[in-house]
């Protein structure tokens, strides 16, 4: 499946590049499930994302590894793909991309991207999970234009 946002904020590239640290990964946690940080390296290739979820009964980790990080004038992405997924998910790879908007009315802004492919073990889980992803990342929209929303 596939799943994709893209929220506009008001800061330009390399404020919002330098902004996708810990405190706004924290942040952008929704309240269910409630999410624990274990690990996370940054966002370069190479580091490493663990998150610890709590679903109150049981817990699951999930650990992330940043494939791919690359930076042009215009566009700033990087690639995290799960090595270790909750039961629930078989396959994750989230494409996070930064894009410049050119704006001559509000000056530089920056298209925050996210670029999403997952599978659960069944067809029909895919299915049902969309939804419930599409909130969680509908959930960090606002947040995004609360960080980022000066120029």
């Amino acid at each position: 499946m596939h799943l994709r946002l893209v929220t506009q904020v008001r800061q330009s590239l390399p404020i919002v590049w330098a902004g996708f640290n810990l405190a706004l990964f924290e942040r952008l946690n929704p309240p269910f499930p409630p999410v624990k940080v274990i690990r996370f390296d940054g966002c370069l290739r190479g580091d490493v994302v663990h998150l610890r979820l709590n679903f109150f009964l049981f817990q699951q980790d999930w650990v992330s590894h940043i494939v791919d990080q690359q930076q042009t004038d215009t566009e700033i992405f990087f690639v995290d793909k799960g090595i270790q997924l909750p039961f629930f998910l078989s396959f994750w790879q989230h494409h996070h991309g930064l894009l410049r908007v050119l704006d001559e009315k509000n000056g530089n802004q920056t298209s925050i991207v996210d670029d999403i492919t997952f599978k659960t073990p069944f067809l029909l889980t895919d299915y049902i999970l969309y939804p419930l992803l599409w909130l969680q990342f509908a959930y960090r929209r606002p947040i995004y234009r609360r960080v980022f929303g000066q120029q």
